[in-house]
């Protein structure tokens, strides 16, 4: 396991160390090949991030923007990622950054997915930086513990891309991209606040099944080393 662990007074501490690495990450990308790629997460805890983020100087028209993971639902809906990011994101400098959505307006999940790989495609291989969360079940992305494609996502052997999956945890159906679309990110990153969240990683970090606490695939097979950020 490569993992190191950034520990910050409160949220608002944290979300501004974050947006400042996250910044210098993108930064040097658009410096070494003209443009950069960011995969974020959902949820009420990056909203300062997000934030934050949204206000760095940066060349934001050569940053391109997608989700980690996003429910089957339209970007209108309140429980979109889309929405999320358009809303607190995608605001202030980060208004021109360019975003690749992965839900799309299929007649399927399956087939959105198939779209949201094909148009990732180009800028995911590998993201120069990707933003977990962690779910008090141990779900990272929508590796939700008993999914239907749990193993299939979690399986390095299986390609990059968007797949769909369903959990009883998860309400709609989800896209998330592979474990081997985010384990090689050029800054790996999972945000996680609050004590409850502290003592679930920490038995992520126990020995177990991957298949039980999702987290610890990140924890123990990602090839960047990953980069905790924590808050009380």
């Amino acid at each position: 396991m490569s993992a190191t662990m950034h520990i910050f007074e409160n949220g608002a501490a944290l979300a501004e160390a974050l947006a400042d690495a996250v910044g210098a990450r993108l930064a040097a990308a658009i410096a070494a090949r003209g443009m950069a790629s960011l995969a974020v997460s959902g949820g009420s805890t990056p909203k300062a991030f997000f934030q934050s983020l949204s206000r760095r100087e940066l060349d934001w028209a050569k940053v391109t923007v997608t989700l980690v993971d996003e429910r089957f639902v339209p970007p209108e809906s309140e429980r979109s990622n889309h929405g999320l990011v358009a809303a607190n994101l995608l605001q202030n400098k980060a208004a021109a950054a360019g975003f690749v959505p992965l839900y799309h307006a299929a007649e399927t999940a399956e087939a959105a997915a198939v779209i949201a790989s094909e148009a990732t495609a180009d800028f995911s291989a590998p993201f120069d930086v990707v933003v977990l969360g962690m779910g008090t079940d141990g779900h990272t992305a929508s590796f939700f513990p008993g999914g239907t494609r749990l193993e299939e996502a979690l399986d390095p052997a299986t390609p990059p891309g968007v797949i769909t999956m369903e959990a009883e945890g998860a309400g709609e159906t989800r896209l998330t991209f592979t474990f081997s679309s985010l384990q090689d990110a050029g800054y790996l990153v999972l945000h996680i606040e609050g004590n409850g969240k502290r003592e679930v990683l920490a038995r992520a970090e126990a020995p177990g099944n991957e298949l039980e606490m999702p987290i610890r695939a990140m924890l123990r097979r990602a090839a960047s080393p990953l980069q905790i950020y924590w808050a009380p």
